[in-house]
């Protein structure tokens, strides 16, 4: 499915990169959790890391309820920026230097979930969607811990992708020029896992930490 973009999500330079379709947009949502929150904050613009997870139509993402970044971002406009970045692009001349990504970004009014069942199942959903299986197998949340948490969320209504590939665009007269030009490919690899030293014997380790990979849901 393809939107049409709004004025805010409509991409003003480099348009050829542009994507409005739900597929581009959806895989590369699912494939980075980090991302970026963009909203003004007592007249100023502040940009907050993040975690955020994607559930149908919307994306969320949470913090403390006691943040005062949270409560401000609530009933806010804001900008919700989540990026990959898959190669350094070396060209033949300073100008044509690009990096190759993937990248998307939301636009629209913050809205709290504020239900306790609607928030267990938005970080359950979390968990699961990074980690599948892990849920279960957790200490069970008490109502404090969810009264602690603040759970934001946004409608994709009003979002797009843009996405770089391929090798340096150099003019043709500079191809002859005697510098190496191509990739740097760029891989976000998880690392060996490291045992919290607490740990009780005899727990081994779940399939869920040795096979996550970032990004293996999204075609290059």
């Amino acid at each position: 499915m393809t939107q049409a973009p709004t004025e805010r999500s409509r991409a003003r330079r480099l348009h050829e990169k542009a994507a409005y379709d739900r597929a581009s947009i959806d895989a590369i949502l699912d494939a980075m959790p980090l991302a970026h929150v963009g909203y003004v904050f007592d007249g100023a613009p502040v940009v907050t890391p993040t975690l955020q997870w994607r559930m149908g139509e919307r994306i969320y993402w949470h913090g403390s309820s006691a943040s005062r970044t949270q409560r401000k971002a609530a009933s806010a406009q804001v900008c919700v920026t989540v990026t990959l970045t898959d190669a350094m692009v070396l060209a033949r001349s300073g100008l044509e230097h690009s990096v190759n990504y993937r990248s998307v970004m939301v636009f629209g009014e913050a809205t709290t979930v504020t239900d306790p069942a609607e928030k267990a199942e938005a970080l359950r959903a979390m968990m699961e969607a990074m980690f599948p299986g892990r849920w279960d197998q957790l200490r069970p949340m008490t109502a404090q811990e969810l009264k602690a948490t603040a759970i934001l969320s946004l409608p994709l209504t009003e979002a797009s992708a843009k996405i770089s590939t391929g090798m340096p665009t150099d003019p043709p007269e500079d191809l002859a020029t005697p510098v190496w030009a191509g990739l740097l490919p760029i891989h976000l690899t998880m690392g060996r896992p490291e045992p919290d030293p607490q740990l009780a014997p005899g727990i081994e380790l779940p399939a869920h930490a040795l096979n996550y990979r970032f990004g293996q849901i999204v075609k290059p």
